[in-house]
């Protein structure tokens, strides 16, 4: 069951409108990275965990992703009250107006005319919220790896935001909101690691032939070579030749002979005729233009 509060986590503060300022936060509103997206996607893992503290996390969480998608939505409502009333009203004239709506130089405008000034679930360039950013597979010990990369690239994303403003209110709750991010992190961190082993992922084994190879795909400057490719944990192949597992590297497949006289036709139907050069569009194309 949830039940709404109606005093915020946090307290909302915004010294004047900013329209611009108010598009730029919807990607934490309905932006890839954003709170929406973080909540559905820990609330589905929730439903399908099996393991309790890991369920109780995952929905302590989520609950706490959509308090703090009330807070953005709060903060661009209140960037937006200017432009808001002034363009349900028309109290300004067309200039003065479409100068509020425009504030900060980007497409605020289209969040003033299309919504009203309220919080759209869209980023901050007009692309609709998707249900594509909850990617979520069902694997604790991969989901919890997914949470903690969501919720670090969430919190670069409010340290950008935080350095577009000069609004102290804002940024102070812009910085709570930030420092949510590292503690949900320590917490899916401690949740993977009292799972233990939890690498590799899921049940079955790497095949231990490839499971520790190091293949140089770059040619060129010599590679430069660090723990991700040296040392005991790895054997380092300079210059990897094709079909590593030993075959010829070419796609087979057994077919019928049926199959094969059919196949045997198609490919001679379409043959290509390298002696033949039609007279074609892009010939006739090149020509002067008529007057």
């Amino acid at each position: 069951m949830f039940v709404h509060n109606k005093r915020l986590q946090y307290t909302v503060r915004v010294a004047a409108p900013n329209p611009g300022l108010a598009n730029l936060l919807l990607e934490q509103f309905g932006g890839p990275q954003g709170e929406l997206g973080a909540a559905c996607r820990y609330f589905t893992q929730a439903v399908g965990e099996d393991d309790p503290g890991r369920k109780d996390l995952l929905f302590d969480i989520a609950t706490e992703e959509l308090s703090h998608l009330e807070i953005v939505g709060s903060i661009i409502a209140m960037l937006n009250k200017g432009a808001k009333g002034q363009l349900a009203e028309a109290v300004e004239s067309e200039a003065e107006l479409y100068r509020a709506m425009t504030g900060g130089g980007n497409d605020s405008h289209i969040t003033s005319l299309l919504y009203g000034g309220g919080p759209a679930l869209t980023n901050s360039a007009g692309v609709p919220w998707t249900a594509a950013y909850v990617d979520t597979i069902g694997e604790p010990t991969a989901d919890l790896r997914s949470n903690i990369a969501a919720e670090a690239r969430a919190k670069i994303v409010y340290e950008r935001l935080i350095n577009v403003t000069e609004d102290p209110g804002i940024k102070e709750t812009l910085g709570f909101l930030m420092t949510r991010e590292i503690a949900h992190q320590k917490s899916f961190e401690k949740a993977l690691h009292s799972i233990q082993p939890n690498f590799p992922q899921g049940k079955l084994p790497g095949v231990p032939e490839f499971t520790s190879v190091y293949y140089n795909m770059s040619s060129g400057d010599a590679s430069p070579r660090g723990p991700w490719n040296e040392g005991a944990d790895w054997e380092f192949v300079e210059t990897p030749e094709p079909a590593v597992d030993g075959g010829d590297g070419l796609a087979t497949v057994n077919v019928t002979a049926d199959e094969a006289e059919v196949l045997r036709a198609m490919a001679s139907r379409t043959a290509s005729d390298t002696k033949a050069d039609p007279m074609t569009g892009a010939d006739l194309g090149v020509g002067e233009a008529v007057k």
